[in-house]
């Protein structure tokens, strides 16, 4: 049977969506073409329609899971004052619900220690999210301390960045405890004090 081009890409996109799924799940060492493909209805032989290998399949997840996480953090922020924005996103990214998700956790923590183990391109991909991330969020710091110079606000946005990624990393690996929840909890109250952003946020969190 000949399929036209829309179900084709209609196809390829459920197997991306799936893949995403179990790298959030099981991370990237534990990818499998076969359990892809059977979680996804399909067969095995199939696979190669719409993949050459199973790095091309990682490089394409990576990078919706990574374009993902930016438009995430545009949908929270857009619209709201800068602090506010900052505020509202770390409500969100700091939060169990968060920690817990399956489906939008952020890329950066449940990748992280997979890294060392894949292609430089695929690590390169990793530090220009992790960068953009830290970009993202520069303009909101400015603006809840001015005095910051150019390059205090880069220092400050990468540090932002590594704090929030590492005590969400650590809250997963410990799991859905009191223990996890106090962790996100401090890095939250912490990164608004330190940067001086309102304590609780008026914006929605989504």
């Amino acid at each position: 049977m000949r399929y036209d081009a829309e179900h084709k890409a209609r196809t390829r996109q459920k197997v991306l969506t799936v893949a995403k799924q179990a790298i959030r799940q099981n991370g990237l060492a534990n990818l499998g073409v076969a359990a892809v493909m059977k979680d996804a209805g399909l067969t095995h032989g199939g696979f190669y329609a719409h993949f050459p290998s199973r790095d091309a399949l990682i490089d394409a997840a990576l990078e919706e899971m990574l374009e993902g996480a930016k438009a995430r953090f545009q949908r929270i922020t857009d619209g709201l004052p800068l602090p506010v924005a900052l505020s509202t996103y770390l409500d969100m990214y700091l939060s169990a619900g968060h920690r817990d998700s399956g489906t939008f956790l952020c890329p950066l923590p449940i990748l992280s220690t997979d890294m060392t183990r894949l292609e430089p391109a695929q690590r390169a991909a990793y530090a220009v999210t992790a960068d953009r991330l830290a970009s993202l969020m520069r303009p909101m710091i400015e603006a809840a301390d001015p005095s910051l110079d150019p390059e205090e606000a880069v220092l400050v946005s990468r540090s932002v960045v590594s704090e929030a990624v590492g005590a969400l990393s650590l809250a997963r690996a410990i799991g859905p405890t009191e223990q996890s929840d106090a962790i996100l909890d401090a890095s939250r109250t912490a990164l608004k004090r330190r940067l001086g952003l309102p304590a609780v946020a008026t914006g929605a969190v989504q």
